[in-house]
């Protein structure tokens, strides 16, 4: 009775299953789904209950740079009904539970992809949750100190000196939690490459080789993302983009997936 055949030395072995890896169907994707984003907002319900306490005051802070472009005797906020106000502070109460519960969402975020990963892949829960909160808030604060002061003025500027500014609390609050979003996701961008990279959708080469078109995208959603198209405030909007693009090619290449090296000349087969 023959023997079975035996693998050749040096031949690859089958790539490793994920760790407890769980066989889901697409409903029961869909069912884990739903069980994170329920729990998400869960989390940002019970920060906006702890915000809403202080609704009124958050919303003053926040509205600083708006009033600040403001010329002297002018330094005020306007509404044009008698619920906006109401409005207004409960809106200031969900983002600003949003804002609170930001690294409770993404560890919700990583629970969700964490069954189809390694074990070494799981480890980095702790790198990921850390540096994926601070970059956001980094990210608003960026906006909210360096970019609004700048940006406000140049806004204010293209009407001409003659003009007076009736500005609502709806539109300008609308308009600042838009742009500290915005800049909060776009500073995540290390985090996003990193994982991309540790899931091995993308590799440092490929991040290297389309360097050039990401700059160029870089710096369009810059322009789309700051309110005025003066130069200055475009700048400090795609600069940090593209320096975290960078960051994230150096990330990619400690923790990304190491590609199978290709087998040089002397080592390919000879032909039979």
């Amino acid at each position: 009775m023959s023997e079975p055949a035996q693998l050749p030395s040096g031949a690859p072995d089958a790539a490793p299953e994920p760790e407890n890896e769980v066989k889901a169907g697409f409903l029961e994707h869909l069912d884990e789904l739903r069980k994170r984003l329920v729990k998400s907002m869960i989390g940002i319900a019970i920060g906006a209950l702890a915000i809403g306490v202080f609704s009124e005051t958050i919303f003053h802070y926040v509205m600083r740079p708006v009033l600040a472009s403001l010329p002297e005797g002018q330094r005020q906020l306007h509404f044009t009904s008698y619920l906006e106000p109401f409005f207004v502070y409960l809106k200031v109460s969900l983002y600003g539970g949003l804002f609170l519960s930001a690294p409770w969402v993404l560890f919700q975020v990583w629970q969700f992809v964490a069954p189809g990963l390694y074990r070494k892949e799981k480890r980095m829960v702790v790198p990921f949750l850390f540096f994926g909160t601070v970059l956001f808030y980094v990210g608003a604060a960026f906006c909210y100190y360096l970019v609004m002061p700048v940006a406000f003025p140049a806004l204010a500027g293209i009407a001409g000196a003659d003009m007076s500014p009736i500005l609502t609390m709806k539109e300008q609050l609308g308009l600042v939690l838009a742009m500290l979003l915005g800049f909060g996701v776009v500073f995540e961008l290390p985090v996003i490459i990193a994982f991309l990279s540790l899931v091995g959708v993308v590799t440092p080469q490929f991040l290297s080789k389309y360097r050039r078109h990401a700059i160029i995208l870089n710096v369009a959603l810059a322009a789309v993302i700051t309110p005025t198209g003066d130069p200055f405030s475009l700048g400090l909007m795609a600069l940090p983009m593209i320096v975290f693009y960078e960051v994230g090619i150096l990330v990619a290449r400690v923790i990304g997936k190491k590609q199978p090296a290709q087998p040089t000349a002397d080592e390919k087969p000879a032909p039979a």
